[in-house]
């Protein structure tokens, strides 16, 4: 089976065709855009399918990173997906950008447990524990600086993500890091969503509402009849 990745979590708009059979990917193409996802997604989709000589017809899932990240670029992101999935009728799968960057890190730190945690501003971080099986233990969940490194300590976690930095500063000594970005590479999301399918349709992780709020001065108040 083939299969096509897309993340828009962050900065990056990213696609990937990857062959399950095979467990290699096939192509890619990768954007770093900061914003404008949604006039971007689907040529950067194009120009993958195009690298792996594959067409939409060949293709047996849609996987897409569900975040925690940008609110925008995950709509867009998952609209795209789900979109994609019904109209090829095949599965659309989701994956967190705190599993992705666990996973990645894993690579390099086999058998370790590992924190990943994305700075959400605000003193507040996204948090993923997962530990040497990779089963998930904790989260995801908002939580503190000093809770995430308390955390880190006490399971002797390899880090990844955005926070990684803020975590070992806190606590004042190194620690073992994977990739501290805050999405993982594209062809882990399509490796990971090979392994799954739960048969739900991905949804956005949001793990606090969303910045912008209607001004109350802006806010009619109801006429009476």
């Amino acid at each position: 089976m083939k299969l096509l990745a897309i993340d828009c979590a962050a900065n990056l708009c990213a696609a990937c065709v990857y062959d399950a059979a095979a467990g290699k990917e096939l192509g890619r193409s990768v954007l770093d855009l900061g914003k404008g996802h949604a006039e971007h997604l689907m040529g950067v989709i194009e120009e993958a399918l195009g690298t792996s000589r594959t067409d939409y017809s060949g293709l047996g899932a849609i996987a897409v990173s569900t975040g925690p990240g940008s609110f925008t670029g995950l709509r867009v992101g998952v609209s795209a997906a789900r979109g994609l999935a019904l109209a090829l009728k095949v599965p659309a799968i989701g994956v967190t950008t705190l599993e992705a960057l666990a996973a990645q890190a894993r690579v390099t730190f086999p058998g370790r447990a590992v924190l990943a945690a994305l700075d959400a501003g605000r003193e507040e971080i996204h948090a993923a524990l997962y530990d040497e099986a990779s089963v998930l233990i904790y989260g995801p969940s908002v939580t503190t600086l000093s809770q995430a490194a308390a955390i880190a300590v006490d399971c002797s976690a390899v880090l990844a993500g955005t926070a990684t930095s803020q975590i070992a500063a806190s606590v004042g000594r190194a620690f073992d890091t994977g990739p501290i970005g805050a999405t993982a590479d594209i062809a882990v999301y399509a490796r990971l969503a090979t392994a799954k399918d739960d048969g739900e349709k991905p949804k956005p992780l949001y793990l606090r509402g969303a910045d912008a709020k209607p001004q109350a001065g802006f806010i009619l108040s109801r006429q009476k009849n």
